[in-house]
């Protein structure tokens, strides 16, 4: 299974980039194990992919990139500045070294991977928003941060914080962001989204994908792109995983497969989807 163009171009609109809905995740990925999986990646159809300094395969992403029949310039990439990055000076210099590492010339959305308890986020978000002035950055993003950062953030920048990378599965939500990325057109991207190998398995995900043919990743996947904020970026060092978490777009579940699913992480998530117009 193989995603086509149509399902390929499905993005999240924000106050900026579109943002293609189903990035592929590269963490604890290193070496020619990344270099193979993001090859495979890009062969089913994914044209985002998700790096960071801290992964330390920013060369094996490059490279394979390169390597990929896939034009440069539809592949959306984004990689992050370490914490400890986060002085004016190291984010220049680091970012320069991502590209290079990289080999792109420009990279389509830089985020800040943590907050830092030693720099000020002007400062960061200052040396971020010069880097795009350059035009080697093309957006700017945020990672890890909770509601009162990410407002703090995009009052300080210059341009739209357009994304936040957090950890958001079936078992772990993110209510007050996801309605305040809802209401501000910001993205909410969905780190670890399969809850580090905990959702394959699940029986009531598995009940659920029975009727569709799929599997309790595929609907805990679907679930997270079905909210029109989201993104996903699994990872999948495996070429039948890759491409089984592609396939999440020819089916779509009901207003009570989503609300049976959120169930999962407790809270009141029927009374949310609702209030934010998910139904």
């Amino acid at each position: 299974m193989v995603l086509g163009p149509d399902e390929s171009a499905v993005t999240v609109s924000t106050d900026g980039p579109e943002i293609p809905t189903l990035g592929f995740g590269t963490a604890r990925m290193t070496g020619g194990d990344c270099k193979r999986a993001v090859e495979t990646a890009l062969e089913v159809g994914y044209r985002h992919i998700d790096t960071a300094q801290m992964y330390d395969n920013e060369a094996a992403v490059g490279e394979a990139i390169a390597d990929s029949d896939v034009d440069r310039d539809d592949v959306f990439v984004c990689t992050k500045v370490h914490p400890d990055n986060a002085t004016r000076e190291n984010v220049l210099a680091s970012t320069r070294a991502s590209l290079e590492r990289l080999g792109v010339a420009t990279v389509d959305l830089l985020l800040l991977h943590a907050p830092s308890d030693r720099v000020p986020l002007e400062e960061t978000l200052g040396a971020m928003n010069d880097l795009q002035s350059e035009d080697v950055v093309d957006h700017i993003g945020v990672s890890n941060f909770g509601v009162d950062d990410l407002e703090r953030a995009r009052n300080l920048s210059e341009t739209p914080i357009v994304t936040n990378q957090v950890k958001y599965h079936p078992y772990h939500h993110q209510d007050d962001l996801l309605e305040y990325c809802t209401d501000e057109s910001v993205c909410l991207t969905a780190h670890t989204p399969l809850a580090e190998g905990a959702v394959p398995g699940d029986d009531r995900l598995e009940e659920i994908g029975k009727a569709y043919g799929k599997s309790a990743a595929q609907v805990a996947l679907r679930w997270l792109v079905q909210q029109p904020p989201v993104v996903a970026i699994p990872k999948a060092s495996r070429p039948k995983h890759a491409e089984a978490n592609a396939a999440i777009f020819e089916f779509e579940l009901t207003d009570e497969e989503m609300d049976a699913v959120g169930d999962l992480g407790g809270g009141h998530w029927s009374q949310l989807a609702a209030r934010l117009g998910l139904r």
